[in-house]
């Protein structure tokens, strides 16, 4: 390994934390319903094993701008895998749901840790025109660990003890570890630098708030709940009060002048579409496989193998096309292919047949490989490099928030669109779920037709340079 160039070590190894990282947390959606069983409880208390994860990551997030300036990147990102490990040896060696639960809270505090550092390390190590490749090649992580893991999951819950789902990330986190020691480079650091306290503060409880809210807003009855619209209301009051404090402070904890760069404020938009698109595709098609056309758990994963493996391949020939071309030659195309593939979902009968399900979700992927990490590479190379960390942070946290608002979106739109054909037609229930997913899929394809126009605003490093 050590004959790669240094800046492809980097890769590697920030590559085998964060894939870690997102496999965990993907496995252990199709694995609920046994800690019901095993714990003896209800779906709402095994559900906090997913949503403790997500508030926990999301109100580290902010921190690891002031972290990555202060302390170097290197320890951030090796601090947050070392935690990682530790809550994963916790998971393992709990005996209650509630220990469990703790244990999800510090992977999520790791994964908050890790996240934002290892692209802002990618950057670093990297010049601008070369970054597509790179981020490419590390976004396999982001896109292949949350279609493979399900999988991984299932396979982890039928045949062995659930421990394995903590013990599984062991032996990767360890590598992970050795390699960032080695192959990391240290980063410059500045003592000088003040904590922002108060904005920390006013962030975290609105972030917290709203993925709060978004984890347990499952339902229609939930989602509009006293408590949840009071949560969502006030974690928007306390964002609002973050930008106004923020934009006032002369050492803010996230600044957001980033946002006066049109190109990255357009990349957060594609990547937020992007990932309610791909959130959309792995909640709903498990429900299409198995609900619609009865077929079982082993199918429902073989369904997102080519997709992942289509992703990964045309994230790193995105990246090569975005370095040599820029973003508008690869981004709207990509957005295109993503699109025409989901509306093509939204066309099914009751008898197509399965190979084509999955043709169409491989061209998915295909689709997202090319739009999503060039959008977010355009993006962070549009900013100045002494705001790279704090770039990535804020593009992990509301990537975060879409991807959660996704989920929510779709699974309410399910309950309780699919009751209401069925009610108001003579058709029955299967026909009803069909119906109810082909418009879900035709709602996800107009966010990504959207995004299409948006990311031709895209500027590529050749044309910031003029």
């Amino acid at each position: 390994m050590s004959k790669l160039p240094s800046k492809w070590l980097v890769v590697v190894s920030v590559l085998f934390g964060t894939f870690t990282v997102i496999l965990n947390n993907s496995m252990l959606n199709p694995t609920l319903p046994r800690f019901m069983e095993i714990f003896n409880t209800d779906a709402v208390a095994v559900g906090w094993m997913l949503t403790i994860f997500m508030v926990s990551m999301g109100m580290t997030m902010p921190l690891t701008g002031y972290f990555g300036d202060r302390f170097g990147k290197k320890k951030v990102y090796i601090a947050g895998l070392t935690i990682f490990i530790i809550g994963s040896i916790c998971g393992a060696l709990s005996t209650t749901l509630g220990l469990i639960i703790a244990s999800r809270a510090i992977q999520g505090v790791a994964g908050g840790l890790m996240m934002p550092i290892a692209m802002a390390l990618i950057f670093q190590a990297f010049p601008k025109d070369e970054r597509g490749l790179a981020v490419g090649i590390y976004g396999v992580a982001a896109m292949v660990a949350p279609a493979i893991g399900p999988t991984v999951g299932g396979v982890i819950i039928q045949f062995f003890d659930w421990q394995w789902l903590f013990l599984f990330n062991i032996p990767f986190g360890l590598i992970g570890l050795l390699l960032s020691s080695k192959y990391l480079k240290p980063t410059e650091t500045n003592p000088d630098i003040k904590f922002d306290a108060v904005g920390f503060v006013i962030v975290t409880a609105g972030i917290g708030s709203i993925l709060y809210a978004l984890g347990r807003g499952k339902t229609l009855d939930l989602l509009l709940s006293p408590v949840n619209m009071s949560l969502i209301i006030g974690g928007i009051i306390a964002l609002i009060a973050f930008v106004y404090y923020e934009n006032r402070q002369e050492q803010p904890l996230l600044n957001l002048s980033v946002f006066k760069v049109p190109t990255y404020t357009v990349s957060i938009l594609v990547t937020s579409a992007t990932s309610i698109g791909l959130f959309s595709g792995i909640f709903l098609l498990p429900l299409l496989i198995q609900n619609v056309y009865g077929l079982g758990e082993i199918k429902t994963g073989l369904l997102f193998l080519p997709a992942a493996a289509a992703s990964g391949l045309f994230m790193s020939i995105g990246g090569r096309i975005l370095d040599k071309k820029g973003p508008k030659y690869v981004v709207p195309p990509g957005l295109a292919i993503m699109a025409a593939a989901t509306l093509g979902l939204s066309f099914l009968k009751l008898g197509t047949p399965y190979w084509w399900i999955m043709i169409l979700n491989t061209i998915r992927g295909l689709g997202m490989g090319m739009g999503n990490m060039p959008a977010t590479t355009s993006g962070m190379n549009a900013i100045p490099e002494g705001l790279v960390a704090q770039g990535s942070a804020m593009n992990s946290i509301l990537r975060q928030i879409s991807s959660s608002f996704g989920i929510v979106f779709f699974s309410i739109y399910y309950e309780v669109r699919r009751t209401v054909v069925a009610a108001n037609t003579e058709m029955d229930m299967q026909a009803a779920t069909l119906q109810t997913l082909n418009e879900a899929f035709l709602v996800s394809a107009v966010i990504l037709i959207i995004a299409i126009p948006l990311s031709f605003i895209l500027k590529g490093v050749e044309k910031d340079k003029k």
